[in-house]
């Protein structure tokens, strides 16, 4: 019978035996070589919050750093098709072993507007506060 995949849809090489771990999911028992890592990295306050924390808060500016919330979630095939963390490939697609491309960052330090200190958050194409018309 052909094999689907050359690894079988396993990491495990030259082990016999690997610990299961629970899909974050929906808590299937899955080995761990087979399950789906994903790493997550969030901040412990969403964004409309980091703002209320930082007029409250007593230190300056930029000391202090708000913490991060840092989980590895493992996820078994099923939930990582069904919540598109992975997607099936065709035949030659399958063949294809290098890691897919790193997501580009949310927020590009470029596109940064040039006018940081003036009032009302002017960029570079809108007036200053005092001068707008409405």
């Amino acid at each position: 019978m052909p094999k689907k995949r050359r690894n079988n849809g396993r990491n495990k090489n030259g082990r016999g035996h690997v610990r299961f771990i629970r899909c974050t999911n929906c808590s299937k028992a899955c080995p761990k070589d087979k399950s789906v890592k994903k790493f997550s990295m969030r901040n412990i306050v969403d964004m409309a919050g980091i703002d209320d924390l930082k007029k409250a808060s007593a230190f300056p500016n930029q000391d202090y750093q708000i913490p991060r919330i840092y989980v590895k979630m493992h996820y078994c095939i099923s939930c990582a098709i069904h919540s598109k963390i992975v997607r099936n490939r065709s035949r030659e697609a399958r063949k294809d072993r290098a890691p897919p491309p790193k997501p580009k960052p949310f927020f590009d330090a470029s596109r940064r507007p040039q006018n940081q200190n003036q009032a009302g958050g002017a960029g570079p194409n809108r007036p200053p506060v005092a001068n707008r018309p409405f």
